[in-house]
């Protein structure tokens, strides 16, 4: 139904593609297959990513770590979806070429430069690797049975729809910052919804025991979905049209479309947690019905998202500046310490993140509290001001202009990558986390208390907290990054700023957690281990500020001219003003840190001392009174002659 529509749509809207394009009829092939494609690209990858929810969250593995019957099945459907994936995302390669071009795809197969052509345009590219990834997953899922394996090809099918958000229409003109991340975050919220309503129809129709577990799992995740598909969805629109241009346009007649049937929707979704999910223990007929109402809705929304992707949106009406095209957005003057604090931009991503993070945090909190149990203030007040530092460094006017210079682009990294993963790491999350979730109990599925510990007390996890391993990652990055090229060849990309803040972030956490986390981890470090680690990478940092003191070249030089900053005449001057920056920066970091572990080794003292006087309590000093008497027969074996 999805592709049907999607062919509907793209016939009415061929022509004004044509025109708004400026490109002749690439062919019947072109204007039916693309969008017919697309749907079935689309459509595959979300069956996908809900068959690896199901096997990775919503069904319990056996008791030994394989997968059951369900999860198993979870899996070769995974395989089969995201073949099917593969198959349509490569095929739309050369559809996607036709179209851009205006030549039919025969044409198109057949130039000798096919492939330089896929790989250079951005939106063919972007199917390339959509297929890619694909295959990868559906590779892995026919070969795995173990259910540590489910949640990473769960995390893994997602990122599948990372290349379309990243090449949309939201990649290009103004605020496409706001654009791109808003899609992201839709894609995935949409993906884990459709996905994972397939997921359970798939229980439903093989009578699974399992069903009515995995319906109480995914109607909370499925809540969250929604949200984030609403909000999502109307800032993607908002930053294409405005509300007058909802009736007047084509573009905005489909959005408002859109918008209706997922409101439609929604309104499915709550009618069948009251009433069909209730019921489920006694029949599933009522919750298929529902059901498959919501599956029929989803395709449609799925067919107007496809159509929404060939109608061109209504002109700017003002030509966007350089800036806008580069960064999204315009910046008013020089980075003046008011604006550094004043003059912000909503991270979606980073920024939400820091809610999100802020928030779940104070509900365990007053979990405990409810249930009368205490919670150390000054880690509640540890986490909230990480948050705090995470949302200034990526949404305030530091994470505002970073991207435009290299110095504000520098205290940014030093915040995010520095300040903000102690601060997290010192709110001992894992520990609340364990505290506030309620366990499984005997003989009941794991659910998010065991996947956490599963998290933590695995392979996986011991390696990486080696104090060398998390030590060298925390490391590398900085040297890599900057040093290696990498950040002079990406500084343009909206999509590698995103990976690179990301990367800092868990780095940082894990390189600290393993320093100065009170949370348990796999591999217990002794406080001096610890001490010597911070002293032992602290020098790295420092070498590494000065040699980007020293560098000859500006990293990233050609975008930065390209910006056309009338306040940075001088870019090497601006570089070493953010080498300074991050050679002065670690200093602060270091004192935390250090607090941070006499603190900890005082308390240490402390408990060991308590647990003394406890066990002298119990047994009348038993042990003092023994290194006493051993005192006394030395003094008399000495007195003797």
């Amino acid at each position: 139904m999805a592709a049907l529509v999607a062919v509907m749509l793209a016939a009415l809207s061929a022509e004004a593609v044509q025109q708004w394009l400026g490109i002749p009829d690439p062919g019947a092939v072109t204007t039916y297959g693309l969008p017919a494609l697309t749907a079935i690209a689309n459509g595959s990858g979300m069956v996908a990513v809900g068959a690896l929810l199901l096997s990775a969250f919503l069904v319990p593995p056996q008791k030994d770590g394989i997968l059951d019957v369900d999860g198993y099945r979870g899996l070769r459907t995974a395989s089969i979806a995201a073949t099917v994936w593969a198959v349509a995302s490569y095929a739309l390669v050369p559809l996607t070429l036709s179209n851009v071009s205006g030549h039919p795809v025969g044409e198109i197969v057949s130039a000798p430069n096919f492939v330089t052509l896929a790989v250079e345009v951005s939106a063919s590219d972007a199917w390339l690797k959509t297929g890619v990834i694909a295959l990868i997953i559906a590779g892995i899922s026919r070969m795995v049975v173990r259910w540590g394996w489910a949640p990473l090809l769960f995390v893994g099918a997602l990122t599948g729809f990372l290349p379309q958000a990243i090449a949309g229409h939201s990649s290009a003109g103004g605020a496409h910052d706001i654009a791109t991340n808003s899609l992201m975050i839709h894609l995935f919220a949409a993906a884990v919804w459709v996905g994972g309503l397939f997921a359970v129809l798939m229980l439903a129709f093989h009578r699974s025991e399992h069903l009515p577990l995995a319906l109480r799992r995914f109607s909370m995740l499925a809540g969250f979905a929604i949200a984030g598909m609403a909000v999502s969805g109307v800032l993607n629109a908002l930053v294409r049209i405005n509300v007058g241009q909802l009736l007047t346009t084509d573009y905005g007649r489909l959005v408002l479309v859109k918008i209706v049937i997922l409101a439609v929707l929604g309104f499915v979704g709550l009618q069948q947690r009251q009433r069909a999910i209730p019921e489920v223990g006694s029949g599933s007929g009522p919750f298929i019905r529902y059901a498959m109402v919501e599956v029929a809705l989803f395709a449609l929304v799925l067919g107007v998202a496809v159509g929404l992707g060939r109608t061109p949106p209504p002109q700017a009406t003002t030509r966007p500046t350089v800036m806008e095209v580069q960064l999204g957005y315009n910046l008013e003057g020089p980075p003046t310490f008011a604006r550094l604090l004043f003059d912000w931009r909503f991270d979606l991503i980073y920024g939400s993140l820091a809610i999100v993070l802020a928030v779940a945090y104070v509900l365990g909190v007053r979990r405990l509290a409810k249930r009368g149990d205490t919670w150390p203030v000054g880690r509640t007040a540890a986490w909230l001001v990480g948050c705090a530092f995470l949302l200034i460094g990526s949404s305030s006017g530091i994470g505002k202009y970073a991207p435009a210079m290299f110095s504000v682009h520098m205290e940014s990294h030093m915040i995010l990558s520095m300040l903000v993963p102690i601060f997290l790491v010192l709110g001992a999350p894992v520990t609340l986390a364990l505290r506030a979730l309620p366990p499984a109990g005997r003989n009941n599925p794991p659910g998010p208390r065991e996947w956490l510990l599963a998290a933590v007390h695995n392979p996986v996890s011991r390696f990486l907290t080696h104090p060398a391993i998390a030590a060298a990652i925390f490391v590398v990055g900085f040297y890599g990054f900057y040093l290696g090229g990498i950040f002079g060849a990406v500084v343009d990309s909206h999509f590698a700023h995103l990976l690179m803040t990301g990367h800092f972030l868990l780095s940082g956490y894990l390189f600290y957690w393993v320093a100065i986390g009170i949370d348990p981890h796999p591999r217990p470090t002794s406080p001096l281990a610890k001490l010597a680690m911070v002293f032992g990478v602290l020098p790295f940092h420092a070498f590494f500020a000065v040699i980007m003191m020293n560098e000859d070249t500006a990293m990233g030089g050609w975008y930065y001219k390209g910006l056309g900053l009338p306040w940075v005449d001088d870019l090497m001057a601006d570089q070493k003003l953010g080498s300074s920056i991050a050679w002065a920066a670690a200093e602060v970091p270091l004192m935390v840190v250090m607090l941070a572990l006499l603190i900890q080794w005082a308390r240490t003292d402390q408990r060991e001392a308590r647990r003394i006087d406890r066990a002298a309590d119990r047994d009348n000093d038993a042990e003092l009174e023994a290194y006493n008497a051993m005192l006394r027969e030395l003094a008399q074996k000495d007195r003797r002659p």
